[in-house]
């Protein structure tokens, strides 16, 4: 059988292909990227679904229109409009999770040969995506304050990509969040040089302390001309459930427009009675109380994990706590002759039953092999604990 040549610049994700070790007992593992299922609001999803069945029985159980389920696409509105970013029904469609979102763009605008700036690190299945359709993905440097903008600019004037993928809020894997001058400065620059912006932005309610700066979308409207050259990739996977699949994009009409063909194409519409659920869920009002307690939670956690790291490895390692998301982004630092090949350290935590996932996999080129990601998000305080100290003993 002869598969198409675009697989040929594809290979299966490091992060699902480490998921084939972790079957041992008793293994903790820091490698996922999903959120805790304790903290899924069952309840709350359990009576939108019997009321989404009750309001609206038909559509819930039918085919449903491409864009998106009407009464989502008004609760997803107003959630935009609370986040300072207001929008109206035509400016997005509901999609199945923002990956279908990514997939779509690079589907519609990725011909074979196209340039693509990514950060470096970024999320992987992005860089796997952008590749699938052809595209030559290439990194701009970050810092704990996300992408470094003068060298953004260098890199679009060399390169012109058809566009830049950005995470600006406790980026994954970095944990980075993009500074509200750089924001800014982001937006002028999709502007000025007419080159599409794309804001992936799963994470930004997951906070600890002060809320992050507006999103790129929310600032938009004080940039002159940025709006045209914006898309935006909403989710409720990490808020809400990452079972329903159920994500958003934001963009102009006619990207908008040319999504949903591809879409047609591909699943026709996102199962109408996960929308309808959600929906009745949003309609609740159980949304704001669900993400406080997983910010307490999820901060508690984070906390630990950066006293656990210095405690347990000490100068053996480096790195800046994040103020939200779900990812620490380390480096070894070799301290006193030590380790500084994360995937040979991962390999050893293995078989010590922690599993983490090495850091090259998430750079688009120039990976940087001595840094590794770890989700605190699934693991108790007590689990948290005893991970980092068979991490100690790998070293």
């Amino acid at each position: 059988m002869q598969f198409a040549q675009r697989l040929q610049h594809c290979e299966t994700s490091a992060i699902r292909e480490l998921f084939k070790l972790l079957g041992k007992p008793g293994i903790i593992s820091f490698a996922g990227g999903f959120p805790d299922p304790g903290l899924f609001d069952v309840d709350g999803l359990r009576a939108a679904s019997v009321d989404a069945l009750a309001h609206w029985p038909g559509a819930a159980l039918q085919y449903g229109a491409t864009e998106g389920f009407g009464p989502l696409k008004e609760q997803i509105a107003l959630y935009s409009a609370n986040k300072s970013a207001p929008l109206q029904e035509q400016d997005f469609i509901v999609t199945t999770g923002s990956q279908q979102a990514l997939d779509l763009i690079g589907k519609c605008l990725i011909t074979p040969g196209d340039k693509v700036i990514v950060e470096g690190p970024t999320f992987l299945a992005t860089i796997q995506c952008f590749r699938l359709y052809g595209a030559e993905v290439i990194s701009a440097p970050i810092d704990e304050q996300g992408v470094q903008v003068d060298a953004l600019e260098q890199l679009i004037c060399e390169h012109q990509p058809k566009l830049v993928y950005l995470i600006p809020t406790f980026g994954n894997p970095s944990g980075a969040m993009l500074s509200l001058e750089r924001r800014k400065r982001v937006l002028e620059l999709a502007a000025q040089y007419q080159v599409l912006v794309v804001e992936d932005d799963p994470y930004g309610d997951l906070y600890f302390d002060a809320p992050p700066p507006p999103s790129l979308l929310a600032l938009s409207k004080d940039v002159p001309g940025s709006r045209d050259w914006l898309a935006h990739c909403g989710s409720l996977s990490k808020i809400l459930s990452p079972g329903l699949r159920l994500g958003w994009l934001v963009g102009p009409p006619a990207l908008l427009a040319n999504a949903v063909m591809c879409k047609q194409f591909s699943d026709a519409n996102t199962s109408t009675y996960a929308q309808a659920t959600a929906a009745a869920y949003l309609q609740s009002n159980r949304l704001p109380q669900a993400v406080t307690q997983v910010r307490k939670v999820y901060a508690e956690r984070a906390a630990c994990m950066a006293e656990q790291l210095r405690t347990q490895l000490g100068d053996a390692v480096s790195f800046v706590q994040p103020g939200g998301g779900m990812f620490f982004w380390v480096r070894l630092t070799g301290a006193h002759g030590g380790e500084r090949d994360a995937t040979a350290f991962s390999q050893r935590a293995v078989e010590q039953l922690v599993a983490f996932v090495p850091g090259a996999p998430f750079f688009a080129e120039n990976p940087d092999a001595s840094c590794f990601r770890m989700s605190f998000a699934t693991s108790d305080l007590e689990r948290i604990a005893e991970g980092i100290a068979r991490m100690a003993r790998a070293l």
